[in-house]
C-alpha cells in the first residue's frame, strides 16, 4: 500500500521535533558563583538587544563563571572598543555563550569547561562606562532570549537574581538522557558487563555526581568512554547524555 505524502505543516514538525532533540538548549545557570545576587539589567537599545548587563556593588574583579560546560572558542582584547576583553564558549548544538567587558581572564582557547569553572572577573574594558558582566546566550549566531536554570530572563528593565551555579556540591554538573526513543539501562558500573539496577527515559533530567572512564559506548550523541554516576552504584553512558560537551563537565569519580 502507498504511503500519503506529509503535508507541508506536518513535516515542519517532524523536523522542529528532530532539532529540538538533537540541539536541546544546555541547562544554563548565571555566570556567577552560588548564592550570589546580582542585578540584571535589559533593555531595548542594548547591543545585542536581548543580552544582559549584570552588576552589583564593588564588583570589579569578583569572579565569572561559565553558565554551562562547553569549549573556549575565543579569548580576546578589543582595546577600548566594543567588548573590550571577552569570552566565547562553545556548548554545542549551536549554542554559545559571551562575557564581555572583563577585566581578566583565567582560560585559553580550546580548553574545556564545566559549569560553575570561573572563567575570568568583572571589569570595565572596552566601551563600559563602570564595572559590569556583559552577557549572551546565542544560537546558531544570534542572540536569543536568555534563560537561567528553566526560567527565562526579566525584559524590559532590572530585576535581581540569585545564582544557584554550583549550589548542588561536590561541583556536579545537570544532564538530559537522549536516546532514539527507548529507554536507557542504568547499570551498577562503567560498563555493560554491570548489572542493570534501573532504566530512565528519553528525556529524562539527571544530576551527575562525577564521571570516569569505562567501555566504550557508540550512543546518540557518538561515542564515548565516560560514563556519569548518577547515584550510589548508578551509571549511565556519556554517549546517551547531553551535557553541552564531550569531556568531563564534573569531577572524576
Amino acid at each position: 500500500m502507498r504511503r500519503r505524502p506529509l503535508t507541508r505543516l506536518a513535516l515542519l514538525a517532524v523536523l522542529a521535533s528532530l532539532g529540538t532533540a538533537a540541539h536541546a538548549a544546555p541547562a544554563f545557570q548565571l555566570p556567577f558563583p552560588c548564592n550570589q545576587t546580582w542585578s540584571g539589567q535589559t533593555r531595548t537599545n542594548h547591543s545585542p538587544q536581548r543580552s544582559i548587563d549584570f552588576n552589583r556593588a564593588n564588583d570589579l574583579g569578583d569572579p565569572v563563571v561559565a553558565s554551562a560546560a562547553g569549549r573556549v572558542t575565543v579569548v580576546r582584547n578589543l582595546g577600548n572598543t566594543s567588548y573590550g576583553r571577552y569570552v566565547v564558549i562553545d556548548h554545542g548544538g549551536g549554542w554559545t555563550t559571551y562575557y564581555a567587558h572583563l577585566n581578566s581572564w583565567s582560560v585559553s582557547v580550546g580548553q574545556q569547561v564545566s559549569r560553575g569553572q570561573r572563567i575570568g572577573t568583572v571589569g570595565s574594558t572596552g566601551g563600559s562606562t563602570g564595572p559590569h558582566l556583559h552577557y549572551e546566550q546565542r544560537r546558531n549566531g544570534s542572540a536569543v532570549s536568555i534563560v537561567f536554570n528553566g526560567s527565562g530572563a526579566y525584559y524590559w528593565g532590572t530585576r535581581s537574581y540569585t545564582s544557584r551555579n554550583g549550589c548542588g556540591g561536590g561541583g556536579g554538573a545537570a544532564g538530559t538522557v537522549r536516546t532514539n526513543g527507548a529507554n536507557l539501562n542504568v547499570r551498577s558500573g562503567s560498563s555493560t558487563s554491570h548489572s542493570i539496577v534501573g532504566s530512565l527515559a528519553n528525556g529524562a533530567s539527571v544530576s551527575i555526581q562525577c564521571q570516569t572512564r569505562g567501555q566504550s559506548i557508540a550512543g546518540y550523541y557518538g561515542t564515548s568512554n565516560i560514563w556519569n554516576r548518577i547515584g550510589t552504584g548508578r551509571f549511565i553512558p556519556d554517549a546517551y547524555t547531553y551535557t553541552g560537551s564531550n569531556g568531563f563537565v564534573a569531577p572524576q569519580c
